[in-house]
């Protein structure tokens, strides 16, 4: 089975704006992403060399802004999978629903067959049907049509490009190969909307019927083709030119399959909709239990068997944790072998978005949005690669790849992707998978290590003060040997900033001490280990930011015991992960710093806050599941993960105070001095990471934290 790898490189016009996928991480001026890539061990590349790039109005010279990176990938030897069009409508004098679409397109891929003659493979116009429905159906991408016959109008002539496009191709290299890639659909529903989910099934179909030539009279879609303004003498044109791809790719992703119900009272309103005939709700089958999942293997199996053409998984990926990434790659990877060996003709497997992908969340039409890694994370331009990127490497070279995290289900298989009806709580699976140990579970940043691995799907163990004395070496021996964790997260430690001034033997036990002699055991046994320092290891002289490589210099005991303890792990460690933060927000009641302040603005009562004292502030949650990510990808050494922005403490007050409706009046800037704080805090101790850590930004962090509650 061939390995393939795919970048997201979507150009969609959205108005008269369009959105390039390539210009966010400026991945146009950049070849070390490529040798990145070729590192891995694939064969072939989905590279775009689209159209509206190259071409930017109709008239103009090409300006083949790719040529670099296209000659780069040959001398690695590595296959282009060229994609001209990639949910895009064509370049300013082009468009999508001109008569001349079509042949517009076969030009500018005869322009690039001439270019480039080593391309053996073409991939004219990513999932036409796809493409057709955002922006004829749907009206969510330009022309935004909303209607049937406008969104025939786009699939005809996008699969006649592709027909076109190849004939083209095929005059300056007759060995070129025909990709043509579509989203492997199907849709569900109850009794009352078979006939809708039928009329579906069939249309799923239809960009490939049309470029394999069988649409002809005796096709279900004949009559509704006719009906929508498609005339008998274009469908002629695909019985006569059928163009049967080399390799007929699906990109399947856990939204491809739909369920329809007419009880829209179960729903929310956004998935509301309707055919003209009946309203339902179109929501994703995995989010009910009133439909089962086809699966990956069952539709290709069917592709297979209506085709009877070699087949590619041309997009694998999942938006999610970096467990549930790997389960999902892994489990696609191990059905499309199963396949194959069952005699199913499966040429390869395309893991996707090998460099992320950003807006999705916003359907790319609007600028900005989530940005989601994929084998390599590019936040701030620094690429870094995930455990995805070594699950790859691993198939690629020697067919397997094995990690403790793929022997639990993924959340697809579990209660939690239930939303209709919703689950309150999932019930802890009990499971045979190796577990993680968090320990210091009954502290705050414990609890919320407990509740996102429970959330995740990941086993684990926890341990608190009384189950295990971090000072005692035989208690982590016996700990280790009990559970055989694969990773450790020491989550325990002495959090009193102020009272470790005059308690420090009993700091220095819990934050030194304990963390060494955890490392000396981890590194015993071959177990990764996640601890955590402050940013309190700083005098905060610097006045701005801290990295990394800044030296330290701590001003209090609890930074003095921090400091000794990152130097101690890592000397006993060296593939330990240590991470300082901030100042956390969003613990639970019990544990959240601002409950004071905020009971004290509920009644009334003024409250006084340090407007001397700058830090980065970071949202629990987020810090919580971003750690696990990084513990999942193997990062070792010291690291900075907090929030973006840097702000006083008093300036942190107000954002909280704000978001819970509170009298901000009532906040006092007052100096650290004044609160009569026993241990000194640094004025500046905000950090900064030098590594490429992607961390939502502080407002959003607040808003999720505090308008969620206060609305709830």
């Amino acid at each position: 089975m061939e390995i393939w790898g795919g970048i997201e490189c979507t150009i969609n016009r959205v108005g008269d704006r369009y959105f390039d996928q390539l210009t966010y991480n400026g991945q146009y001026d950049k070849l070390e992403q490529l040798k990145q890539i070729c590192d891995l061990g694939i064969s072939k590349l989905r590279f775009p060399v689209l159209w509206e790039k190259q071409q930017p109005e109709l008239h103009q010279p090409f300006c083949w802004a790719v040529e670099n990176h296209l000659e780069y990938l040959r001398t690695r030897d590595v296959d282009v999978i060229a994609g001209l069009v990639h949910h895009g409508s064509g370049p300013i004098g082009a468009n999508v629903l001109d008569a001349d679409f079509a042949e517009k397109l076969a030009v500018y891929a005869g322009e690039v067959a001439k270019k480039f003659p080593w391309i053996n493979y073409y991939t004219p116009v990513n999932e036409p049907l796809t493409t057709a429905r955002f922006c004829g159906l749907y009206g969510i991408w330009h022309p935004h049509g909303n209607n049937d016959e406008c969104f025939l109008k786009i699939l005809v002539n996008e699969c006649k490009a592709s027909v076109l496009a190849m004939l083209e191709i095929r005059k300056h290299n007759p060995e070129a190969k025909f990709v043509f890639t579509e989203d492997l659909a199907h849709i569900h529903s109850t009794p009352a909307l078979q006939y809708q989910a039928d009329f579906e099934n069939y249309r799923r179909w239809l960009s490939i019927d049309l470029v394999c030539g069988l649409v002809n009279k005796a096709h279900p879609l004949w009559d509704y083709l006719l009906e929508n303004g498609v005339d008998s003498h274009t469908l002629t044109f695909f019985i006569e030119n059928p163009m049967p791809p080399d390799v007929l790719g699906f990109n399947y992703y856990i939204t491809s399959e739909r369920f329809l119900d007419e009880d829209t009272a179960s729903y929310p309103a956004h998935t509301h909709g309707g055919n003209g005939r009946q309203l339902y709700a179109d929501v994703e089958a995995v989010r009910t239990n009133k439909a089962g999942l086809k699966g990956l293997r069952y539709l290709l199996q069917l592709a297979w068997e209506r085709y009877h053409l070699p087949l590619a998984v041309t997009e694998a990926h999942l938006h999610c944790g970096r467990e549930d990434q790997l389960r999902w790659l892994h489990q696609c990877w191990l059905v499309t072998n199963a396949l194959k060996a069952s005699g199913v003709a499966m040429v390869s497997i395309t893991f996707w978005s090998l460099l992320g992908a950003h807006g999705w969340n916003k359907l790319l039409t609007e600028p900005g949005g989530s940005y989601e890694p994929g084998a390599f994370d590019l936040n701030d331009g620094i690429i870094r690669k995930t455990a995805v990127a070594k699950l790859i490497k691993g198939l690629a070279n020697s067919g397997t790849y094995t990690h403790p995290l793929l022997t639990s289900p993924g959340w697809w298989e579990r209660a939690i992707r239930l939303h209709y009806p919703k689950l309150d709580t999932e019930a802890r699976e009990r499971t045979k998978a190796v577990p993680i140990l968090i320990i210091g579970a009954k502290g705050s940043l414990g609890k919320a290590f407990v509740a996102s691995c429970a959330h995740r799907g990941i086993a684990y163990r926890s341990l608190g003060r009384k189950e295990l004395n971090l000072s005692d070496l035989n208690q982590i021996n016996a700990a280790v040997s009990k559970y055989r964790p694969w990773a450790i997260i020491n989550a325990a430690g002495f959090s009193k900033v102020d009272d470790a001034e005059h308690n420090f033997d009993d700091c220095c036990l819990s934050n030194t001490a304990g963390p060494s002699l955890l490392a000396w055991a981890c590194q015993k046994n071959g177990i990764k280990l996640l601890s955590f320092s402050s940013d309190l290891v700083f005098d905060g002289l610097k006045g701005e930011c801290y990295m990394e490589n800044d030296l330290i210099n701590p001003i209090n005991n609890y930074g003095r015991s921090q400091a000794r303890a990152e130097s101690l792990i890592l000397a006993q460690c060296p593939q330990s992960l240590v991470i300082r933060s901030s100042n956390f927000f969003g613990q639970d009641h019990g544990f959240d710093p601002f409950q004071q302040m905020l009971d004290a603005l509920r009644s009334g009562k003024s409250f006084r806050v340090a407007n001397d004292v700058h830090i980065s502030p970071t949202y629990l949650l987020d810090f919580v599941n971003i750690s696990i990510d990084l513990l999942i990808d193997d990062e070792c050494g010291l690291l900075h993960l907090t929030n973006d922005t840097a702000m006083s403490c008093y300036e942190l007050a107000r954002e909280v105070a704000d978001r819970n409706r509170l009298d901000v009046r009532k906040l006092q800037a007052v100096s650290q001095h004044e609160l009569g704080l026993r241990a000194k805090r640094p004025t500046y101790s905000a950090l900064k990471t030098q590594r490429g850590i992607s961390f939502p930004s502080l407002k959003t962090a607040l808003d999720d934290c505090y308008l969620r509650k206060v609305s709830a």
